[in-house]
């Protein structure tokens, strides 16, 4: 059995949200929470950080964003583990450090995931490999990973909800590209001076649209953990791994792929037939062209 001191950190996030989230029968567990103060401001993700907080053990500390705007949300780590390890092992050992991005939806009338076709990650790519900072504000790369979950209000009952749906995700089933992060991440130039009198600015904030795994009717109305290892059953006996996702890499001469392995609770995953889903997430049509802005019509017909 692995020691408990270096479990993969993912798998013990996902386990303890499952529990949390979910009671030994499957079904959604309530929870409170406090109001929103202000457009930045996500209860969720305090009560996320409360839960982690409280219910990892052997040694782990989650720590939360200091700020609003500040990606990822949340970092789960062993600092016995981290003190003195080299930064090559950091970026690639989820037992000891891992990112943490939360990214709650709703559903819509027609019971549907909300922007199931595609999601906005706003300024920040997702990537499965994230930048953070240590102790002397030099940069540490580290595992990423992301929380996707269904919020819906119980009715009657003020500030309280339940989850729906659950995928605690591998960064890499999102993008793999850690180039490309870094470049909408770092330092960017933007124009000023604009304007007839010169104080106006264009901040060229670039704004990210990536896959929603939770668009995917199989992840629906579940808790998943999707991880790129395909033998965490042997390790950790209270989860079934349930099926594979495959995604596709285009290239210019031959496509490869990527394989992803999908696990559940054992007393969520009952009598599920195992399934492999080929790029399964739903991508809508799009240009390379942005869309006009909408446009203002009053009902007057000068001369031309």
């Amino acid at each position: 059995m692995i020691a408990k001191s270096r479990t993969d950190l993912s798998v013990e996030t996902f386990l303890v949200l499952r529990n949390r989230f979910f009671d030994a029968a499957t079904n959604p567990s309530r929870y409170s929470l406090r109001d929103k103060l202000n457009t930045q401001d996500d209860p969720f993700d305090e009560y996320v950080f409360k839960v982690l907080e409280t219910g990892l053990r052997h040694g782990v500390k989650v720590a939360k964003a200091n700020g609003p705007l500040i990606t990822p949300d949340l970092a789960v780590y062993r600092p016995a583990r981290c003190n003195r390890a080299s930064r090559a092992d950091l970026r690639l050992d989820p037992s000891r450090i891992l990112g943490l991005e939360v990214k709650k939806l709703e559903r819509q009338r027609s019971g549907d995931i909300a922007r199931g076709s595609g999601l906005d990650y706003n300024t920040t790519p997702p990537c499965g490999t994230v930048r953070i900072y240590d102790l002397d504000d030099v940069v540490l790369d580290v595992k990423g990973y992301y929380l996707f979950v269904c919020q819906e209000p119980v009715p009657g009952a003020r500030r309280t909800y339940r989850l729906t749906a659950l995928a605690l995700c591998d960064g890499d089933l999102l993008n793999a590209d850690f180039d490309h992060y870094v470049s909408i991440v770092g330092r960017r130039s933007k124009e000023i001076g604009l304007g007839t009198y010169g104080d106006g600015a264009n901040r060229v904030r670039p704004m990210m649209v990536f896959s929603n795994p939770l668009g995917a009717t199989f992840l629906d109305r579940r808790a998943t953990l999707i991880h790129a290892r395909n033998h965490l059953e042997t390790e950790y006996p209270s989860l079934r791994r349930v099926g594979a996702i495959e995604r596709t890499v285009p290239n210019e001469s031959t496509p490869g792929y990527r394989l992803f392995h999908c696990y559940r609770d054992r007393r969520d995953a009952g009598d599920d037939r195992s399934f492999h889903k080929r790029d399964p997430f739903p991508i809508p049509r799009r240009s390379d062209r942005t869309i006009a802005r909408g446009r203002f019509i009053v009902h007057v017909r000068p001369s031309r």
